[in-house]
């Protein structure tokens, strides 16, 4: 049988029985065919029938999202050699080294001889029969501002820069730009978070969604990875997000929501420091909840950032009292802000005996962690924090505290969440003026 009638026989099959076939196929037959994603492909992984404009798939980590990307873009080169590809990703560097160049990215995925040939100082990929892909950085949203393209393929949307809403500019001049061809079309991979723009393509009628998890593609990733997974990360919000694609959704009544901490993320701190603090919220016992430890930092811009999250978990007193000295020595804390209501003055002793030196302030809970906290949550929504990064457990712990109510989020206590919460009261809702130079 030759090839031809191979693949032919083959795409003929229902799915189940055409995997049993490959399976089967001595390595040399398996070599000529690993180019035809069809065969290799799982349903949810092929383009969706009928006349659509844009696709997302969200999913999980290790679901297969680049390898999708990148084949339905060698697919749709291949069929138009009139067509101009928009490839968007986080920025310049990510979509080069995973759409471009990555294991599972368009070089890879492309046979020998219908390969394209990558011009990286023309952010160009040109194929053998014409065809065009460009690359964008969605962090210039600017870019997208004038060229024309009959398809596109955009990478972790829900990963590109909001800042002064980047990432919704850049999609919607990219849209402004799809007007090349008959039917443009636009996909979308990401692994789901609740940023405005994946939030405004879910509710949109004409976008069509794959949903998939990372065990979805068990066999094609290392044996122990989902094992190691789900032993590190459980059922958390953090296991359920990456692994099972599931888009978090938001408690009601909670003081933070998902959007609001979106909206405050940053790669790098925006402004030199003025002072930073760090927050302890101590476990009652070494057998109890976590020692929150929290970092954050005043800048001259007047905007407190979250740097770091210490937090220790079952940890003996020694223990975390080393945790908070030596973050308070990484990170050149002028104070840390301890609450003293389990233990007291056994507290400050703890940590003077991890360092003496340490600058340490106690803080008394007079009120509920839920009306403490929603003067800062306050903070939040009018941009006055932000988080350096991503602290899914901190975030998860915010997204949990629910104004006049018991708290909702992971484990019994909002122990991180505590602590953030006492760094950013002692940074930025302290009525104690900060020391200045006095002109006399």
């Amino acid at each position: 049988m030759s090839n031809s009638e191979m693949l032919e026989c083959l795409l003929a099959q229902p799915e189940a029985q055409r995997q049993a076939s490959l399976s089967v196929l001595s390595g040399e037959e398996r070599a000529e065919l690993r180019h035809h994603w069809e065969l290799w492909a799982r349903p949810e992984q092929l383009p969706p029938d009928g006349d659509w404009r844009i696709w997302l798939v969200m999913a999980g980590r290790g679901f297969g999202k680049t390898r999708l990307g990148a084949e339905w873009v060698r697919r749709v080169a291949g069929d138009y050699p009139d067509a101009r590809i928009a490839l968007v990703g986080a920025s310049l560097g990510e979509a080069r080294a995973v759409m471009v160049e990555g294991e599972s990215g368009l070089l890879a995925c492309s046979p020998p001889r219908r390969r394209p040939r990558f011009e990286p100082s023309l952010r160009r990929l040109i194929w053998p029969n014409g065809a065009q892909a460009t690359l964008y950085s969605a962090g210039e949203p600017e870019s997208l501002r004038g060229p024309q393209h009959s398809h596109a393929w955009c990478d972790e949307i829900a990963k590109w820069d909001n800042a002064a809403q980047r990432a919704e500019q850049g999609w919607n001049n990219l849209l402004l730009g799809m007007r090349l061809g008959e039917n443009p079309q636009v996909l979308a991979t990401t692994t789901p978070r609740a940023v405005p723009l994946l939030l405004q393509l879910l509710g949109q009628e004409d976008v069509t969604i794959t949903r998939g998890r990372t065990q979805d593609n068990l066999s094609n990733l290392p044996a122990r990875f989902l094992k190691d997974m789900r032993r590190t990360f459980g059922r958390s919000a953090l296991a359920r997000q990456e692994l099972d694609g599931e888009l978090l959704t938001d408690i009601e009544g909670a003081l933070w929501t998902r959007a609001m901490i979106e909206a405050a993320r940053e790669d790098a701190a925006g402004a030199s420091p003025v002072r930073t603090v760090i927050g302890v919220d101590p476990p009652a016992s070494a057998a109890g909840d976590a020692c929150g430890i929290i970092v954050a930092q005043l800048g001259e811009d007047g905007v407190a950032r979250i740097l770091a999250d210490a937090t220790v978990q079952r940890a003996s007193p020694e223990k975390w009292a080393r945790a908070v000295a030596e973050a308070a020595a990484t990170w050149r804390a002028d104070r840390v802000v301890a609450e003293a209501n389990q233990g007291g003055a056994m507290v400050e002793s703890v940590l003077r005996a991890a360092c003496i030196a340490l600058p340490i302030r106690l803080v008394h809970a007079s009120i509920g962690k839920a009306a403490r906290a929603e003067p800062v949550a306050a903070l939040y929504e009018v941009g006055r924090v932000r988080h350096v990064g991503a602290f899914p457990a901190l975030e998860d712990q915010l997204c949990g505290l629910v104004a006049g109510g018991t708290y909702q989020g992971p484990g019994r206590s909002p122990d991180r969440a505590d602590a953030a919460v006492w760094a950013l009261t002692e940074l930025m809702l302290s009525t104690r003026a900060p020391p200045r130079v006095l002109d006399l």
